[in-house]
């Protein structure tokens, strides 16, 4: 062994150790490692956070925030994780960031879009309406669900976790104890035997092309990680995914309480922890009015003590309050369109369809009416459909159903009787819901029409009676439009109403509004849901903090109010230069592909370009966050307790229900926002022909100012790539440059489009995990992004080395720069989940699974083929590759 790899060594078993931990972040179960560059590690409910991000640069997240299929105007979630039902009409927050307002609608399932960080995750929808409200489809880059699994996730990601466009850390330490003391003194050692290690490196290596090594300490560290998340016994033509995540798949287990664990909630919990350090150390008596709320609200969500002496009697008054329950007494047996109004409006819940309010496809300048499928809890219909393979959930949910009536107030064989019944009607309506891989043709599932002809179409509803009580103080006619996103479900489900005994109605009805409402009453209630999650998900009884909860649960709340002081901390004012400056080396590198297709006629491709340059970037966050009077005005009329939880949820309720209401009569705002700054994930929007890349996925491993451009662009460049490509995917190349849903393509070139896709269609159909098949139909649109993202971003890359030339190469890693840019992207991508979370996944989640967006991706790419020698006939190398952009 020659002195220089022997030097290596040394320096990667240094690096093994912790000691040269630089800026991995927070580190699960209490690990106590401290970064050589930050020497800050944060104590806190036994996790870490390290902020060592010198930068000025901050880098924002490509794993874009989540994703319910949500319709109209999708935003693709790079990473995102499909979930139940959710639309595919976008839902954009009400509490959305660029304006004072926010889009709502039907949101299908209990949102998507990673999983949300509620204390219930995604059986808590509860604290959601705002950012789901509706809007035509978002397409995100992952799941919300996939950021923060049921409780949130953490663990260590195989790539440094630092800030890559913020500015200094936020010092949230005490006072060193000896034992850091100790490890300091174990660290300058250890620094020193770097420096000796570099010089010799430095001496000893170089590359084959004379460029050398570079050794610096970003570099360093970075090459240090990514050998240890790397298989190298694998076969990179065999099975890439195991090549460049084998490593880190065998040193990360799954965390106690967690479904799975990826570098996105690795990230998260980071992000969690300096909010916080930011609401508990705080003052906010002389700021924004908006922020004060932000802590209060936090704060009663931690006053156990408080939310335990309540127990269920909140809730309990409420069904009163709403005409009594007949599962737990006395109820009001004629009054269907009453508790119909009353719990799908001021309260949110969405019994039987959703409705909400967002631009209209058709028509990208004016907000419309949107009524779409909804009413099932479970993740998707195939869980009351196909009995067999899920019974044990379904066994699981009915325990969860009858405890939650016995415990507020219900007797057991009454209540084991009623709620089976309310089970069976929830089976029926999932008989008659569309699946979600039939709802991909945008113009084929929009109908637009009036209240009248919605009235003769559905009869069992009052319709004007029931829109203008849910966007009341607004007057409706029966002339007003309204669009439909399942015209013969709500012609079903109006026979359904119509033959079903009003007490089981009640009961469903009063069923939603409970659902919505458990996740802020006592720990009875969290410990009955933890008994669904995991015969559902796989996870054991949760670990996560309270306050890890309570984080999640004030993003969803008041997540923009948050965000600023999150921006504030964190963001650098230059942040959005850089990003927008590689948004615009990838769409150029995406218009020039454009010119290679030889399947598009002329005139269609003139029409695709004015589309790529006419996409609208939002980077970071929205502006009026750092206004403290327009921030002020976005929650005004929101009434925040700082002592009852429960109270704050349904003021929220209401409150996002009259500002849904408030956007009937407006324009759409361009620049608002569905995701918050803290939330890490991307997203397309269709009806404003816009990509977001909030603050909070933009740092490592997708992006760091001191990493080579390789890792950069196979990071957050093939995230941007992604959001781009969505644009041009099966359903987003129905919407014009304006955001109009129309056709703008020419025939043929519409056919020799779908030819290509169904090529693709069969590709990822035929991968399986635990030997159950992906869908390729549902997940043919983020199949489309992630292929056309890795192109894009890949062609963007080497036109920056032709201009710049090639980049010093990291030591150990043994790879070129290109080699090196497959590699940060597939590590991007590293992860672990229960077999339960892997099955809800594949009929839910309109991404594929991880893997195989890694193989899947890479077996079509030409250019890894190259760089990595994959003979032809090899799993990575199949000879029949799928292209369409």
């Amino acid at each position: 062994m020659t002195s220089a790899s022997l030097c290596l060594g040394v320096c990667l078993f240094v690096r093994g150790r912790g000691w040269l931990d630089v800026g991995r972040g927070l580190r699960r179960q209490g690990e106590k490692t401290e970064s050589a560059a930050a020497a800050r590690t944060k104590r806190e409910e036994g996790q870490t956070l390290r902020e060592t991000d010198r930068r000025t640069h901050r880098q924002e997240d490509t794993q874009t925030g989540g994703h319910t299929d949500r319709r109209t105007h999708r935003q693709e979630d790079t990473q995102t994780g499909g979930h139940t039902d959710r639309r595919t009409h976008r839902q954009e927050d009400t509490q959305t960031g660029g304006s004072r307002t926010g889009e709502d609608g039907p949101a299908e399932r209990p949102s998507v879009a990673f999983c949300f960080r509620g204390r219930s995750s995604r059986m808590s929808v509860a604290l959601q309406d705002l950012r789901n409200t509706m809007s035509s489809y978002k397409r995100a880059t992952l799941e919300e669900e996939e950021v923060s699994d049921a409780p949130a996730e953490a663990a260590s990601s195989p790539d440094r976790v630092e800030v890559g466009f913020r500015k200094g850390g936020v010092d949230i330490l005490g006072r060193r104890t000896q034992l850091e003391v100790l490890l300091s003194v174990l660290l300058l050692a250890a620094l020193l035997a770097l420096l000796a290690c570099l010089l010799v490196l430095g001496l000893g290596f170089s590359s084959d092309s004379g460029r050398g090594l570079c050794l610096s300490e970003a570099c360093v560290t970075v090459a240090s990680q990514m050998v240890e998340a790397m298989d190298r016994s694998a076969d990179p033509c065999q099975d890439f995914y195991q090549f460049a995540c084998g490593g880190w798949i065998r040193k990360n287990p799954l965390p106690d309480g967690r479904s799975r664990w990826s570098t996105f909630n690795s990230i998260w919990e980071q992000n969690q922890a300096l909010l916080k350090h930011l609401l508990e150390n705080g003052t906010f008596n002389g700021s924004s009015e908006a922020e004060r709320k932000t802590q209060s609200y936090y704060l009663s969500c931690l006053n156990t003590q408080k939310i335990e002496e309540l127990g269920a009697q909140p809730l309990m008054d409420l069904i009163t309050k709403i005409g009594g329950w007949n599962m737990t007494g006395p109820w009001e047996k004629e009054n269907f369109m009453e508790v119909l109004k009353v719990v799908s409006g001021p309260y949110r819940a969405q019994p039987f369809f959703s409705v909400g309010v967002s631009a209209d496809p058709k028509n990208s300048n004016s907000n419309v009416i949107q009524v779409d499928q909804s009413g099932l809890f479970l993740p998707s219909r195939d869980y009351y459909l196909n009995k067999t393979a899920n019974e044990k959930v379904l066994v699981a949910y009915l325990d969860y159903m009858v405890e939650l009536g016995m415990l507020l107030g219900g007797e057991r064989s009454s209540t084991q009787l009623q709620m089976q019944q309310i089970l069976d009607f929830e089976t029926a309506l999932a008989n008659i819901t569309v699946p979600q891989d039939q709802r991909r043709d945008e113009e084929k599932i929009y109908h637009k029409v009036t209240i009248a002809e919605l009235q003769l179409l559905a009869p069992a509803v009052d319709w004007l009676d029931y829109l203008s009580s849910s966007l009341s103080p607004l007057d409706l006619n029966d002339t007003e439009p309204v669009v439909l996103y399942a015209r013969e479900y709500l012609q079903q489900v109006s026979d359904l109403i119509n033959k079903t005994d009003r007490s089981l109605l009640n009961n469903y009805m009063m069923w939603t509004l409970v659902q919505k409402s458990v996740a802020s009453l006592d720990q009875r209630f969290e410990n009955a849901q933890d008994k669904l999650l995991e015969s559902l998900y796989g996870t054991k009884k949760s670990c996560t903090p309270r306050w890890q909860t309570c984080i999640g649960n004030t993003d969803d709340t008041l997540g923009f109010a948050l965000g600023a002081l999150f921006v504030k901390a964190t963001f650098d004012k230059h942040s959005k230069e850089i990003a927008e400056e590689m948004i615009n080396e990838i769409r150029s590198a995406f218009k020039e592909a454009l010119d290679r297709l030889s399947w598009m006629d002329d005139q269609t491709r003139r029409a695709a370009k004015d589309k790529a340059d006419a996409i609208y970037d939002m980077i970071g966050f929205p502006e009026f966050i750092l206004d403290p009077k327009e921030l002020d005005d976005v929650y005004d009329g929101y009434e925040v307790s700082d002592d009852s939880f429960f109270q704050n949820m349904l003021n929220f309720y209401n409150f996002s229900a009259r500002v849904m209401a408030d956007q009937l009569r407006k324009t759409p705002n361009k620049d608002q926002w569905s995701m918050t700054p803290p939330t890490v994930n991307a997203y397309y929007m269709p009806t404003k022909n816009g990509i977001v890349f909030p603050a909070g996925i933009l740092q490592a491993p997708f992006y760091a100012h001191d990493h080579p451009k390789a890792l950069n662009f196979g990071g957050i460049g093939v995230v941007m790539g992604h959001e781009l490509t969505h644009a041009f995917d099966d359903q987003g190349r129905e919407y014009d440059k304006e955001g109009n849903l129309r056709p703008w393509w020419q025939n043929s070139s519409v056919e020799a489009f779908r030819k290509r896709t169904e090529c693709m269609v069969d590709q990822y159909s035929g991968y399986t995990i635990n030997g159950e098949h992906i869908n390729g139909k549902q997940t043919l649109g983020e199949n489309i992004a992630d292929n056309g993202g890795l192109k894009a971003a890949y062609h963007a890359y080497r036109t920056w080395v032709q201009r710049n030339g090639e980049e010093k190469t990291l030591p150990a890693v043994n790879l070129t720069n290109d080699q090196l840019f497959f590699l940060g992207f597939a590590q991007v991508w590293c992860s672990v989940r229960t077999p339960e979370s892997a099955h809800e996944g594949l009929v839910t989640d309109p991404h594929s699974p991880p893997r195989y967006r890694v193989i899947g991706t890479l077996a079509n790419s030409p250019d890894f083929s190259r760089h990595f020698h994959c003979p032809a006939g090899t799993p990575m190398n199949t000879g029949k590759r799928c292209e369409v952009w």
